[in-house]
Parts: C-alpha cells; structure tokens; sequence
C-alpha cells in the first residue's frame, strides 16, 4: 500500500523503495524544493538496497492534492501528516532524513514529536531562518566566478522566475540548476534534468511561519543527529550549516569535500559513508 491518511483525512500518497533490507527500519526521506517531486532523491546513492526507503509525496506534490487551504500544506503543518504516516508504518519511532527545504519539515516533526523520532538526518540544509551566522554563500559564488554556466546561473537567481506558474518556475529551476552541485558535469546535468517542481506547492510550503522559539526547541530533540553539509555549496553554504548543527545537544557534522547541494549524486561513496555510520547503530 502507497496511501495514507494526512491529519486532515486527505488521501496521501508515497513511493517505498524496498530492494533490500525489509528486517531494518525504514527511512523516511523528505524532499526538498521546496516542492519537488521526490524522484530527484533517486534510491540516496543506493540506500534502497540496504534500507527500507519511504518517499512521501508531500502536499501538492506528485500524486498527493494541494488542500483547498494553503497553511495545511506549510512546512509547519505538514509535521503532523509526517506523524500519521510513522503511525500507519507502525513505527513507534521513526528515522527521519530530509534534504533541504525538507529538512524545515523534518525539523518541524522533531521540535513537535520529539518522543517519536529514533534519528534525524539533515541534508545540505538552509539554516539561515534558524542560526544567526552569516551565510558564506557569496565567498563560495565568488570563487567560481568566470565560468560563463556558472555566471549565467548566478544572473538567472537574481533575475528570478519568468513567470509564477509550473512552467516558468520549472524553466527557472533548469537556469539556475548549476548553482546546486560543486561541478557541472553530465552526472550533474542528467540529475538535474529529473527536477520537477509544483509552484502552488512551493507557496503554501510557505505559507506558515514557525514559532518563534523553534531554535530553541531544537536543544530538546534528544535522538541522534546527522547534518551533512556541501564544502561547496553555493545554496545553503557551509557557515550556517555547521551553526545548525550546534543547535542539537549531540549532533554530528558531516563535511563533504567537492560537493554542493546534492552529495548523494556528487560524492556518493563520502556520502553513504557518513550515513551508513550513522545509521548502523539505530538499525
């Protein structure tokens, strides 16, 4: 079965990735995007085949409805259809990993149902709405600057979307793509081709703020905690992931050397190493 019931009763919809692995608990993997299609996950650089893999569809997202009301599809409130679905996998806690706009959400579900989270993985995350640390973001353009892709991408996110619907946000999107890795090679390039991105989705995402004292509840999330981070990464940076990450009262960083926003496609075997490590205790 690839439905459940969201907090409202809405009908949702996930992919589960199951090659290998079904005697070991299940990760549930959040997109990011905001409001991509989770197929740009791919199978985490093969921890389908050792991991039960769950990738929701969030709200507006691929198969699942966009909710006639716009705050139940916001970050903050999508934490409570992330709990409906640890209780309809039978979990008493979940693993939770989620990349970046998702990781707002998986941190929202481990402010909010901290006694139900058995880890948290945090992929490239922004931090910036969360830390005070100045983003090194323009030092990391800065030292790309003179390669005309690089440069073009660069314009196109200050320009901004030719129109605020599907297509111009998607033919955005492909512009600024660059951006997101350390290289921009064929892997890269065929990766980020697999993009798909719903805008109405994108603004209700949005459409909550959390509370205010939200990086002070983090202090309270007691189970494990890995944030990964791109040396890179010309998205979320470095600076302010590795300020996240002090957030937690015992989380671990991972710097991963040649790599921007997607470490899973970049610097795969770095990747599953830090995760594999992490996750081997909990499994």
């Amino acid at each position: 079965m690839t439905t459940y019931f969201g907090s409202d009763g809405a009908t949702l919809h996930y992919d589960e990735l199951n090659h290998a692995g079904a005697d070991r608990p299940p990760v549930v993997a959040l997109a990011g995007g905001a409001a991509m299609h989770p197929r740009y996950l791919g199978d985490l650089a093969g921890l389908g085949d050792a991991q039960r893999l769950i990738m929701p569809h969030l709200r507006g997202v691929g198969r699942t409805p966009l909710p006639e009301s716009p705050q139940t599809a916001s970050f903050w409130r999508q934490a409570e259809d992330v709990e409906q679905l640890r209780a309809h996998l039978g979990l008493d806690r979940v693993l939770l990993l989620g990349h970046s706009a998702g990781t707002r959400l998986a941190i929202s579900y481990a402010a909010r149902f901290p006694d139900r989270l058995a880890g948290l993985v945090l992929v490239t995350p922004p931090a910036g709405y969360l830390v005070e640390e100045p983003s090194d973001t323009p030092a990391l353009i800065d030292a790309r600057r003179g390669d005309p892709v690089f440069d073009a991408a660069v314009a196109a996110w200050a320009t901004g979307p030719g129109s605020h619907d599907d297509p111009g946000f998607n033919a955005w999107y492909r512009q600024v793509a660059p951006l997101g890795y350390a290289a921009w090679g064929e892997r890269e390039q065929a990766h980020a081709s697999t993009a798909l991105y719903s805008f109405a989705a994108n603004r209700a995402y949005f459409s909550v703020d959390p509370p205010a004292d939200l990086a002070q509840r983090l202090a309270q999330v007691t189970a494990p905690v890995l944030v990964v981070a791109g040396a890179q990464d010309c998205s979320a940076g470095l600076a302010p992931v590795r300020a996240l990450s002090e957030l937690f009262p015992s989380a671990e960083l991972a710097v991963i050397d040649q790599c921007g926003h997607h470490p899973w496609v970049e610097q795969p075997a770095a990747f599953r190493t830090a995760l594999d490590t992490f996750l081997h205790p909990l499994s």
